[in-house]
């Protein structure tokens, strides 16, 4: 994981604005959310079963996440890389979990892989995170 120092860290914004702007550089917010804290996602790179994404973790100041006029906070923004085994699952519960499709996903090799060339990903994370700053003046606040 790296660490990113940018200054959308301690900024506010409303939610269903933020997310807007967010999708249209092609980032995600993470489903796997709660009332309280969620995230968005971009994509840096992909080969494979290998990912490397920025996250932008956010808090609510004032609201839900279920609610676009939530209101939220943004945390220090992260690079991280994901690798997926890509092959057939092939323990003593895959065919149960075939026929009955109570699992969709295999658990992942490694959730914080290392990351090569560390200082190439950080400006990537760096500039995507700079790139959707500068299409949220006017919506951020301190």
């Amino acid at each position: 994981m790296i660490l990113l120092q940018t200054p959308i860290e301690g900024k506010q914004a409303n939610f269903g604005a933020a997310r807007s702007v967010f999708d249209s550089f092609g980032c995600s917010f993470c489903s796997n959310f709660d009332y309280h804290q969620g995230k968005f996602d971009a994509l840096l790179w992909r080969d494979g079963g290998e990912s490397i994404y920025l996250r932008v973790p956010i808090y609510v100041v004032d609201g839900e996440l279920d609610h676009s006029s939530a209101q939220i906070e943004f945390g220090a923004p992260f690079v991280i890389k994901h690798v997926v085994n890509v092959g057939l699952d092939h323990d003593e519960n895959s065919f149960v979990t075939a026929t009955t499709g109570l699992a969709q996903f295999q658990d992942p090799v490694d959730q914080d892989g290392y990351i090569y060339d560390k200082s190439r990903w950080e400006q990537a994370g760096k500039e995507t995170v700079e790139r959707i700053l500068n299409s949220m003046t006017g919506l951020l606040s301190s």
